[in-house]
């Protein structure tokens, strides 16, 4: 199993939210994903005019490991954001949305995944791990699949 460099992470997470495509909120939200084997998945919010199809950088990158085949191999998650163009360096946490597309990826690898939130500038990072951000979780378990 890879080691986790959280500084790395949420490093990966600030170059993939110069991708992000926030023309609504202006706000720009980068994530990092960690494999097994050491690979870095990315993404960047995507946001649309009709606000509910927008996507988030976690759903963005897990569900770019996942179309490779890799969503039992994450081990760890960064995520950044902030308002674009300023400097914002407070902890962005994923949404109650991500919160539950990671816990798919922590159920079906059986790890409590470890999620490191950066600003979009700053060295500040806050650690949680998954259970805490979001405890006594519904996922594959109750649907007996991992």
């Amino acid at each position: 199993m890879s080691e986790v460099n959280p500084k790395a992470l949420i490093e990966a997470a600030r170059e993939a939210s110069k991708n992000a495509y926030a023309p609504y909120s202006n706000f720009a939200v980068g994530a990092a994903v960690l494999l097994s084997d050491g690979t870095v998945v990315t993404g960047a919010n995507f946001e649309n005019a009709s606000y509910g199809l927008s996507l988030c950088a976690e759903t963005v990158a897990l569900a770019k490991a996942s179309s490779e085949g890799r969503l039992k191999d994450v081990v760890a998650i960064g995520v950044i954001g902030g308002r674009m163009g300023h400097d914002d360096t407070a902890p962005v946490s994923p949404c109650g949305r991500c919160r539950q597309i990671i816990n798919e990826a922590a159920q079906l690898g059986g790890r409590d995944l470890p999620v490191f939130c950066g600003g979009a500038t700053g060295d500040e990072i806050a650690e949680y791990t998954l259970s805490q951000l979001l405890p006594a979780a519904f996922g594959p378990r109750d649907l007996g699949m991992a």
